[in-house]
């Protein structure tokens, strides 16, 4: 191996290793600074020029992924986040009624927006209203963060590692949700099911409940004006217009406003998790030209992972070592010599985003939730949740993968 192989596979260990663990001890650096250390130390070393550095970086994936922040943006803060919240939930008149409104609301949500956001959304929701109605909030936060996981995966839009696998595999929107929906689906059945045996006592006493959801002030012009962008952009995601490109405009769209200034917009959006992106790309970049050979990915057939239920199992528990992200940008060079790479990449979408219900510190959407419970008073603790997140994982990645491996 080459000096700057060598170094390329140093780089590529320790960015890896940081991002996973979420910080270099004694420094300050977070994620996506380690995750830019790495990508400038790839070019430090010769590794990629500053040319090949830019081509490794898919704008498509992080055009698409601020036009989406864009949008939820501009839901949340013109109030109809709240207000959608605040009908669905006033309508839930028994405690086992309220779990079936937040999965299902927040699930669907998440399907099509990004999950990350609408957990920022709900999670206050929930503390509040049962706080309210004097219930215990746990089995209700716990729906939050799973459902939103599991909403996600029905669609390219639904989390940042689907976006990546959209930009990546060329797989089309309507081809993605229509694999991939039934596996959302069953997934929020299933987080219904398993939070009512698990928190029998909270559902078993017949209560009947008038919960009431502060909503806020609500600027009802650009609710509407939000809601049209948002069947515009779901139309335009259908019709096969590149989504990258529908969710840009659709979120500058939403910027021409006098009612709401853009530094609100601004700070709703998550410019760190646009720069471990680009960081990543480029990292990925430098350790597949200098390590990545031919024979070395032709090799990855000895794997198995043509097989549906090895790459399945291998994604997941990559996704919880490295987190998500990380983990689909790691496969990236082995997918496309696989059998059937269409097929594979939907494994690794299915996969990689249902594997982060397993434990708290599975998905980035399980620590909003997580840090919203424990500001707010009621923190939820590693233990409770994984009562519910190893049944539900082994649940959903079973019948996520049979559907992938057979019924699809």
């Amino acid at each position: 191996m080459t000096f700057i192989g060598a170094a390329a596979l140093v780089i590529l260990v320790l960015t890896y290793a940081g991002v996973a663990i979420g910080r270099v001890p004694g420094l300050r650096l977070d994620r996506a600074g380690i995750a830019l250390l790495g990508g400038a130390a790839m070019i430090a070393i010769g590794a990629l020029s500053m040319e090949d550095a830019y081509r490794a970086i898919n704008f498509d994936t992080i055009t698409l992924l601020l036009g989406m922040m864009i949008v939820v943006a501009h839901l949340k803060v013109s109030g109809a986040f709240r207000g959608l919240g605040g009908y669905a939930i006033e309508h839930a008149h028994a405690p086992f009624m309220l779990l079936v409104m937040v999965t299902l609301l927040t699930g669907v949500l998440s399907a099509f927006l990004v999950n990350d956001a609408i957990c920022l959304v709900m999670a206050p929701i929930v503390v509040h209203v049962t706080r309210v109605i004097k219930r215990n909030p746990i089995p209700y936060l716990i729906a939050t963060a799973t459902a939103s996981n599991c909403g996600s995966v029905a669609t390219i839009t639904g989390n940042p590692q689907n976006m990546v696998i959209g930009a990546l595999s060329g797989i089309s929107y309507p081809a993605f949700t229509a694999a991939l929906a039934p596996v959302a689906l069953f997934g929020l059945v299933a987080v219904i099911i398993i939070i009512r045996l698990v928190f029998r006592a909270e559902f078993e006493r017949r209560v009947e409940l008038s919960p009431e959801v502060y909503r806020g002030r609500m600027h009802t012009g650009q609710v509407i004006k939000a809601v049209v962008v948002c069947i515009g952009l779901a139309i335009a995601f259908f019709a096969g217009v590149p989504v990258a490109k529908a969710a840009l405009i659709g979120g500058a769209i939403l910027l021409l406003t006098r009612a709401i200034k853009p530094a609100r917009i601004y700070r709703e959006i998550d410019g760190p998790l646009l720069f471990m992106f680009a960081g990543l790309f480029v990292v990925v970049a430098g350790a597949e030209k200098t390590l990545l050979t031919p024979d070395m990915i032709a090799s990855a057939k000895n794997l198995g992972l043509d097989d549906v239920w090895r790459l399945s199992g291998f994604t997941a528990v990559l996704s919880n070592i490295m987190s998500n992200v990380p983990a689909v940008l790691a496969l990236r060079p082995f997918i496309p010599g696989l059998e059937d790479p269409q097929r594979a990449w939907l494994v690794v979408a299915m996969s990689s985003t249902l594997a982060g219900n397993f434990t708290l510190l599975g998905s980035v959407a399980n620590l909003i939730v997580a840090e919203q419970a424990r500001a707010a008073g009621t923190p939820l603790s590693f233990g409770a949740f994984f009562k519910v997140g190893l049944p539900l994982t082994l649940v959903t990645l079973a019948a996520g993968t049979a559907w992938l491996a057979f019924g699809f």
